[in-house]
């Protein structure tokens, strides 16, 4: 990467690749005026804490469980299409992947349907990394946590409908596109991130519920409504405790990365995602062109 960075000496002169772990990190707060963190809630405090002795910025972004509401009027096959992708691409590995579905409970059972349909169709890039669709996990532990979060869930009365635990294909880790249902919120699956290409499906009445539902975590870093029309689902998402909130799509936060200044809720983290300006300091120089003032009233009277 270094190699690659050096190629372009204005590039090279502002940005430095180092590896390491929690020691280096740690070094690193100390010599340095902003951090802008990726990781766990647990890693993410340590370096708010840190941040906070020396009193420089924190940028912190600490994953999420994102849900999804779809309407009964929503055109359902478009909402599978969106949900799939959101949900499974880089096999679920994504801070803002769809990790907690909820659909009106007229059109749960049809919607089911069609995403285990479009769920089938999904290729694991084994034997040929070239090809497919999605991936194995980054490494054996992820595989492990999705693992029981399913396993948690079947557990508590959840159904698989498609898919499974993680498979062991040429040395490396992967999971199909998993779809369950009968799912609720005293599971594993439905209340801490799963990272893994698992669509927990939940029904909800109305409206008023499926916010309370959606609402129903520690997390808050992005979301989504699917519905009939923009109108009914900017309703719902205006409610909804989420730094960015997809309407009539799922996965738009990567737009919302370039397009927009957002901050997540909870405990997904802080601090701005505006991008490069985080990472400048801004500076006020006032120049004055006429006579200084005077505090003194005898002397302002003689001015005047």
């Amino acid at each position: 990467m270094m190699e690659t960075i050096r190629a372009v000496p204005e590039l090279a002169e502002v940005l430095l690749f180092v590896e390491g772990d929690g020691e280096t990190g740690a070094a690193m707060v100390e010599n340095v005026d902003i951090v802008n963190f990726t990781g766990s809630v647990a890693n993410g405090r340590k370096v708010a804490e840190a941040c906070a002795r020396r009193f420089i910025p924190a940028i912190l972004e600490l994953g999420g469980k994102d849900p999804v509401i779809i309407t009964a009027a929503a055109d359902l096959e478009k909402a599978a299409t969106a949900v799939l992708r959101g949900a499974v691409t880089s096999t679920g590995q994504v801070c803002f992947s769809i990790e907690r579905i909820y659909v009106q409970e007229q059109v749960h059972d049809r919607f089911v349907d069609l995403l285990v349909r479009q769920a089938g169709r999904v290729e694991l890039n084994y034997p040929d990394p070239e090809s497919g669709h999605i991936g194995p996990f980054i490494f054996a532990r992820q595989a492990q946590i999705v693992d029981e979060h399913i396993e948690d869930a079947l557990a508590k009365g959840a159904r698989i409908r498609c898919g499974g635990k993680s498979e062991n294909l040429g040395g490396g880790l992967y999971m199909r596109p998993t779809v369950l249902t009968g799912v609720h919120h005293e599971m594993k699956i439905m209340r801490d991130e799963t990272f893994g290409p698992v669509m927990p499906v939940m029904k909800y009445a109305t409206a008023e519920e499926a916010v309370t539902l959606a609402n129903d975590s520690y997390y808050g870093l992005s979301a989504a409504v699917i519905a009939g029309d923009e109108t009914e689902a900017r309703a719902i998402a205006d409610q909804i405790e989420a730094g960015v909130v997809s309407v009539q799509d799922t996965f738009l936060t990567f737009a919302g990365f370039g397009v927009a200044d957002w901050e997540s809720f909870k405990f997904s983290g802080m601090g701005g995602r505006s991008g490069i300006p985080n990472f400048l300091r801004k500076q006020a120089v006032l120049i004055n062109t006429a006579e200084p003032a005077c505090m003194l009233k005898e002397e302002l009277k003689a001015v005047k």
